[in-house]
């Protein structure tokens, strides 16, 4: 980085699993960044930490998020719609669940509205850069994610992503694959487009790995104006990446 002055950054869905991770990586590192988080509740302020770089805001009302976005370099999205299962499951009976989503959290107002609020909020506020986490599956649309409560969630997110895309504002696109519970820093990692990832047996990525690409993204010029699939070879397949300029400059596509 040529400027040595920490750089302001907002994670969004702050709280969430992935969130939690960009925000603490943030934290872990005062001399490069500024970290501030946005969540919705003031619980799940509490929830890590309650600091006040923590601001609570609601994506879907524009005018809420706009105090945390005020003054920021980079925007990171880590805010999504969550499918929840439908309550009477029993898995020792095998079949599968039936999801909903909670009333006015469905996909069309948090994945679409709620981006397009953070996205143009942060066009007003002149910002710098923005980083947004969707998922892989956006080619197909009839995957069997969008059929969960209805929600045509990868349709929505992939309307979201096509608006950042069209904003003029800098911008990098992490469609990442099945995220998973695991650590980071221990396997290589793999770029592609359009899916194919899909058709083959990588199409999974520890949380810790989506968080330290946002991370490396918000620091590299290559990984601006780029939108690509995410996922990892197995641990212990292939040598972990550390070079990510060079794994952002394998992706050549802006879509």
């Amino acid at each position: 980085m040529a400027d040595s002055s920490p750089i302001t950054v907002l994670v969004t869905g702050a709280a969430g699993r992935t969130g939690k991770l960009v925000y603490n990586k943030l934290k872990e590192n005062p001399n490069q960044y500024v970290a501030r988080g946005l969540v919705r509740t003031e619980e799940s302020k509490q929830k890590i930490g309650g600091a006040d770089d923590v601001f609570v805001g609601d994506i879907r009302d524009a005018e809420s998020i706009v105090p945390a976005i005020q003054g920021i370099d980079t925007l990171i999205i880590l805010t999504s719609a969550v499918p929840l299962i439908k309550p009477g499951f029993d898995p020792t009976k095998g079949g599968r669940p039936e999801f909903y989503f909670d009333d006015g959290a469905y996909p069309e107002q948090v994945d679409w509205i709620g981006q397009k609020n953070q996205i143009d909020a942060a066009k007003s506020a002149g910002v710098k850069h923005i980083v947004l986490v969707g998922s892989m599956g956006g080619t197909n649309p009839n995957h069997p994610l969008n059929s969960l409560g209805n929600g045509n969630i990868l349709v929505w997110k992939r309307k979201a992503e096509q608006y950042l895309a069209d904003s003029g504002i800098p911008y990098t696109i992490i469609r990442a694959g099945g995220l998973l519970d695991k650590d980071g820093g221990l396997r290589e990692l793999l770029v592609g487009k359009d899916d194919e990832l899909l058709q083959t047996n990588t199409k999974s990525i520890p949380r810790a790995d989506v968080a330290e690409v946002c991370i490396q993204a918000v620091n590299i010029e290559e990984a601006k104006l780029k939108a690509f699939d995410l996922a990892s070879k197995a641990e212990g397949e292939g040598a972990p990446t550390k070079d990510f300029k060079a794994l952002f400059s394998q992706i050549t596509s802006p879509f």
